[in-house]
């Protein structure tokens, strides 16, 4: 609604001692053409106190060096600031309404010691958590230089990244730097856009030092994006499979889609959808699914390696422009013996199977149902939790349950029953009772048999 009605430019530049003018345009009607006008500056706090207003109020550090020139009938309003100071850098507001929190238009001025070498200034639009490309024009080639991508500030241009593999720590996994061909350009592209990201930039080849001559790129990230948030970490078990699902606009044309391998400010291609493959990930990735309609593609990974640990680039190529998105796998250390406890560890024992075969060759050849009972008898007994079963190595052989599935191929009871064999310890409820009751006959007829002898005696 606000860009409708009011718009303006996101950026101005100007130099230390002379000046700027600022047009907002607004829709025509009789609440914009009588309404409160303002330009007010964004301070830390996140409020923003008026500069200058068409009542008449104008801020006490700006007094003799700020103006405002309303023409409703042109629903145009200029602001115009002279004499800049280098504190005058800042987030300001140009709207309409009895509040500065009413209609407004953001953007950002920025006051250099020396603007005049500034040159053109390119707009670059992008969504947050989205992509932006950067062509850079051709700069000084010879001896191959370096080039540079850096942000202005109020003193100086911090580097940000370059193409000896320097990547500023908030761009970590996110910038690339690529070289066109023979032209002397080169090709900038940042993805994951965060608010902070908005601001001056300067892209150029040679030192850092001779970057005055450098043009200046004005970089806009819109904060109402329709983009989702999707997992900046993928995870992967050494020597297990990946499955990563790229996305990208579906009512977009691409002539390529891509996945590749981002390290200090270049990213080299993997695989794309029209069949090529890394030399080194031959046999162990591929392009595995491609659906337009829903904007994805899939890419599985195999194999996975200690050395695959990094970030990737998922990517769709549309002319000069590339969509991009980063992500960093994980590589955890740990064998298919303990992905499968995890697997099963919250599944019902009766119905999961803990013993591989690799622990336990001699039951290779038993059932599905042997297994099971096996598995239930761990936890009957109460020896452990499942983990502690899985890592413990068990006999060859175990006696069933007497619940056991009938027809279940058992080892026959002389090889199983020993000295500490569990099925003793199951007889013992049975064996006592019988032994007391044994006893108790057998004192019962001897003094049964006593009893008699007295009385004959006694005859």
């Amino acid at each position: 609604p606000v860009s409708s009605t009011l718009y303006g430019s996101r950026f101005l530049i100007g130099e230390v001692g002379g000046s700027v003018t600022h047009r907002c345009f607004y829709t025509i009607t009789p609440a914009n053409k009588h309404d409160r006008k303002y330009w007010c500056k964004m301070s830390p706090s996140r409020v923003c106190y008026t500069v200058i207003s068409t009542t008449g109020y104008i801020s006490k550090g700006h007094v003799g060096r700020v103006s405002l020139e309303d023409t409703p009938q042109n629903g145009t309003f200029a602001v115009t600031m002279t004499e800049l100071k280098s504190s005058d850098t800042g987030t300001y507001r140009c709207g309409i309404g009895t509040t500065n929190r009413d209609l407004y238009v953001s953007l950002n001025l920025t006051v250099l010691a020396d603007a005049g070498a500034l040159g053109l200034t390119e707009l670059v639009r992008g969504e947050l958590r989205g992509s932006v490309t950067v062509l850079c024009p051709p700069g000084d080639t010879h001896g191959g230089g370096k080039r540079f991508w850096c942000k202005l500030g109020r003193t100086n241009c911090a580097l940000i990244a370059d193409t000896d593999g320097y990547v500023g720590r908030s761009y970590q996994g996110r910038i690339s730097i690529t070289p066109q061909e023979s032209s002397g350009a080169f090709k900038i592209l940042i993805n994951d856009l965060k608010k902070e990201d908005s601001g001056l930039y300067r892209c150029g080849t040679g030192t850092l030092s001779s970057q005055d001559s450098w043009p200046v790129v004005a970089l806009q990230v819109m904060p109402a994006s329709s983009l989702p948030k999707r997992p900046k970490f993928l995870s992967g078990t050494l020597g297990g499979s990946l499955s990563v699902t790229c996305h990208h606009d579906p009512k977009g044309s691409y002539e390529k889609k891509y996945l590749c391998r981002w390290k200090e400010a270049h990213c080299s291609l993997l695989v794309d959808a029209e069949g090529f493959v890394h030399q080194s990930y031959k046999e162990r990735i591929q392009i595995a699914s491609s659906d337009q309609e829903s904007g994805t593609y899939t890419v599985l990974m195999s194999h996975l390696r200690e050395e695959d640990t990094g970030w990737y680039w998922c990517g769709a190529t549309n002319g000069h422009t590339e969509h991009t998105s980063s992500m960093k796998l994980l590589i955890r250390k740990g064998s298919l013996k303990t992905s499968s406890v995890e697997t099963c560890s919250s599944q019902d024992p009766e119905t999961s199977t803990l013993v591989k075969p690799t622990l336990l060759p001699s039951l290779a050849t038993h059932s599905t149902p042997t297994q099971r009972s096996i598995t239930g008898l761990t936890y009957a007994m109460g020896t452990g939790t499942a983990t502690e079963s899985a890592s413990t190595p068990l006999p060859t052989a175990t006696p069933p349950l007497p619940t056991a599935t009938p027809g279940t191929s058992v080892t026959s009871p002389s090889k199983t029953y020993h000295k500490s064999s569990p099925r003793e310890l199951h007889l013992l409820p049975v064996v006592l009772p019988a032994l007391v009751l044994l006893i108790f006959i057998a004192i019962t007829i001897l003094a049964l048999t006593k009893i008699r002898l007295q009385k004959e005696t006694g005859k």
